[in-house]
């Protein structure tokens, strides 16, 4: 596991909205695109009720920051959002976080990925 990295982009919308990006476009579109790609480990998307809106945290894991270039570009602090997105949610975040994951449950203390450092 050393060098996995967590790429984390937050959006924010309605729960209808919210509920639309999750079943129409993470589960039928992302996610399958995801998964073809080298160096892409897996995916979670994260809810939670803000006042009278819904907040949307995707953390993608991926084998190193150069599986990140690979899907984001040299630009890959941006955050890929598709046009669809916008009808969904109400914003969400132009740049996304990248973390080096230190320790999981399953491997324990990880090596650190020096990769990322610097970036966010």
């Amino acid at each position: 596991m050393p060098g996995r990295i967590v790429r984390v982009w937050k959006g924010y919308g309605t729960a209808e909205g919210v509920e639309r990006y999750c079943r129409e476009h993470v589960a039928k579109t992302v996610l399958p695109q995801l998964k073809a790609l080298d160096g892409f480990v897996d995916a979670s998307v994260l809810l939670r009720p803000l006042g009278n809106q819904t907040e949307v945290v995707v953390a993608t894991v991926w084998d190193s920051i150069n599986s990140v270039k690979a899907f984001a570009g040299e630009r890959y602090q941006h955050a890929v959002v598709e046009p669809v997105v916008r009808g969904l949610l109400e914003r969400f975040d132009d740049h996304v976080a990248h973390f080096s994951i230190a320790v999981t449950a399953a491997e324990g203390l990880t090596e650190p990925a020096d990769q990322v450092a610097g970036a966010s």
